[in-house]
């Protein structure tokens, strides 16, 4: 099994400090998923922003039906998040 360390949220310094801030006011804690990217904080804030540019962004769906679309893809590739 591959192993990536992780930047725990309270050893967190400068950008990686501010996206898992970020994270924690959005979602009231930091998920595994977006610690996993933590050694490359620069990967960390495209994930979060291609994330919100979806979801949030401009688009002929709305909020609701892209989050059943996301949960269905989730569900059809084995994800629990």
């Amino acid at each position: 099994m591959t192993y990536i360390e992780i930047v725990p949220p309270d050893d967190a310094r400068g950008r990686l400090a501010d996206l898992y801030a970020e994270a924690q006011v959005r979602a009231g804690k930091v998920f595994h998923i977006l610690q996993m990217m933590s050694p490359n904080p620069a990967v960390l804030d495209a994930s979060v922003r291609l994330y919100a540019a979806i979801m949030l962004g401009p688009s002929g769906l709305g909020r609701a039906r892209r989050e059943m679309i996301a949960t269905v893809v989730s569900r059809a590739n084995d994800c629990f998040y």
